[in-house]
């Protein structure tokens, strides 16, 4: 007879040993998280002051800022170390990096996604490009967090006289993952979760280190009842099955089909984005789409350029991806970046990273913190604090475009568009344009080698990546080049001729002056 795989959330945390290497996944605002493993896993220690010592590891953000997800773990002796791909859900988590009270190192998450696959299949680690000349490089901080961080968890290697970057394999000791419905046997359905993300991959990765799975599931159905193409984690992966009936799909979202593609749900047409800076950058940046771009959107100011292409009605012109598996839908943004309502496919996110460290992407729009003179852009570290990338250094790295999207400067400015100009009343305290980065998310040297085209977009000016450095190629109307740009940035840009003017067009109320 198979064993009763079906226990407490309590029992299941029980099965977690001191100094076990744990795997979490998650994609931002609840996203596939399994938010009562968590909790439970924070109970016991509360309670008993075990387990201890544990190694979180985890691809993409997981957490409210607040008490959920990372935050579960964020306490000085449950977690000696985290390898983590994006931090910024967790303030507690970041304070114990920042104080030496955790080991801390920050990878791409793509990266670590492919890295459990390797680590499934046995195999010597991820070799890749991905990561080269960036923080990840153990030529700078080897993907170091804190000094504390002292192990190499990758090294630069040379294959048939190509540098390239192997990130080493652990194993997983323990898995804690979400599901939407299982049978006894443990075979696990996704069909109500909003993306894939790396369940099988940290599943098969636990399971073939000879760790164990758990899964938390809303609903525990009959052996037998589900069809085997609904079945995305197999019974033979797993340990533990926990039932939530409570189980949500996000923190906001109790449950919506057309956000797990089993039924579309018309749609009305999104308003109109408000008329302010973010609509003037997410103006310029669209143009530089073309009709058939497969294209990625970012977090930030780059979501406005996808809420601008759905409010004029353009989804249908570009094949739209979000790096959790996810094509075609409406995207939604802020703390729901990562669904997408009436999505067209949902594959594994491993294998969208495949697609896009092969070239997949046409076109990426990316937000930004700072930028140096050599192209070198900052988007993971932003004022001592570390954010982490998320999946940020795998499109960078692999998109034929990159449109870097933000505001000229931050911290105070007050820029105004409208009559087909910019206004600008009073500069920003922090320069966003700066001698040297305070860390490397993007490399412009290695950007520059692969071929890429690269734009800085601003509200102010717009840039192009050269092989001499930054090249000045518009300024927004209105704007004084000397005293609204050159003087507001750390480095002189190259301006090899008379920059052109933006489109005035960009700078216009809806209706108003073109």
């Amino acid at each position: 007879m198979k064993p009763n795989k079906v226990m407490s959330a309590a029992a299941a945390a029980a099965l977690i040993e001191d100094g076990a290497t744990v795997g979490l996944v998650g994609g931002g605002g609840g996203l596939c998280e399994a938010t009562t493993l968590h909790q439970a896993v924070e109970a016991r220690f509360l309670d008993s002051g075990a387990p201890r010592g544990l190694t979180c590891v985890h691809a993409l953000g997981i957490g409210d800022r607040d008490r959920r997800g990372m935050n579960c773990f964020a306490y000085e002796g449950l977690v000696r170390r985290v390898i983590g791909g994006h931090w910024v859900w967790s303030p507690r988590m970041q304070e114990l990096a920042r104080s030496e009270k955790i080991e801390a190192y920050v990878l791409p998450g793509g990266v670590v996604m492919q890295l459990l696959r390797e680590i499934a299949a046995g195999r010597p680690g991820l070799f890749t490009h991905v990561g080269l000349g960036t923080f990840a490089d153990p030529r700078h901080e080897g993907g170091r967090l804190n000094a504390s961080a002292r192990d190499e968890l990758v090294e630069l290697v040379e294959i048939d006289g190509r540098e390239l970057l192997r990130y080493r394999p652990f194993p997983i000791d323990v898995a804690l993952l979400k599901g939407s419905c299982a049978d006894r046997e443990g075979n696990v359905s996704l069909d109500r979760e909003p993306a894939n993300v790396d369940l099988y991959a940290m599943a098969a990765a636990a399971h073939n280190s000879g760790g164990t799975v758990i899964v938390q599931v809303q609903e525990l159905v009959p052996d037998g009842s589900l069809p085997a193409r609904a079945v995305r984690i197999p019974g033979v992966l797993v340990n533990a099955i926990v039932v939530d009936p409570g189980q949500r799909q996000g923190y906001a979202i109790d449950y919506d089909p057309s956000l797990s593609g089993e039924r579309r749900r018309a749609v009305d047409p999104p308003p109109a984005p408000p008329f302010d800076i973010r609509q003037v950058v997410a103006r310029r940046a669209r143009s530089e789409l073309r009709p058939g771009d497969t294209v990625n959107y970012g977090f930030g100011i780059p979501d406005a350029v996808a809420a601008l292409v759905a409010a004029r009605g353009e989804t249908g012109l570009y094949y739209q991806t979000i790096e959790h598996g996810t094509y075609g839908g409406d995207l939604l943004t802020g703390m729901l970046f990562g669904y997408a309502r009436n999505p067209t496919a949902m594959i594994d996110a491993p294998s969208q990273f495949d697609f896009y460290s092969g070239g997949g992407l046409d076109i990426a729009f990316l937000g930004f913190g700072e930028v140096d003179a050599a192209g070198n852009v900052n988007a993971s570290k932003l004022g001592g604090l570390t954010v982490g990338p998320g999946g940020f250094v795998d499109i960078a790295d692999n998109a034929r475009t990159v449109v870097f999207c933000g505001t000229f400067e931050a911290k105070g400015a007050d820029v105004r568009p409208g009559g087909g100009r910019l206004a600008v009343h009073r500069h920003g305290a922090i320069a966003k344009f700066v001698d040297a980065v305070a860390q490397i998310t993007f490399s412009g040297s290695q950007a520059m080698a692969r071929g890429q085209t690269v734009r800085f977009v601003t509200e102010r000016a717009v840039f192009t990546l050269t092989g001499e450095g930054l090249r000045l190629d518009e300024v927004a109307p209105g704007a004084e080049l000397e005293a609204d740009i050159l003087a507001r940035m750390k480095f002189h840009p190259l301006i090899p001729r008379p920059p052109a003017a933006m489109a005035a067009e960009h700078f216009s109320e809806p209706g108003g002056h073109r």
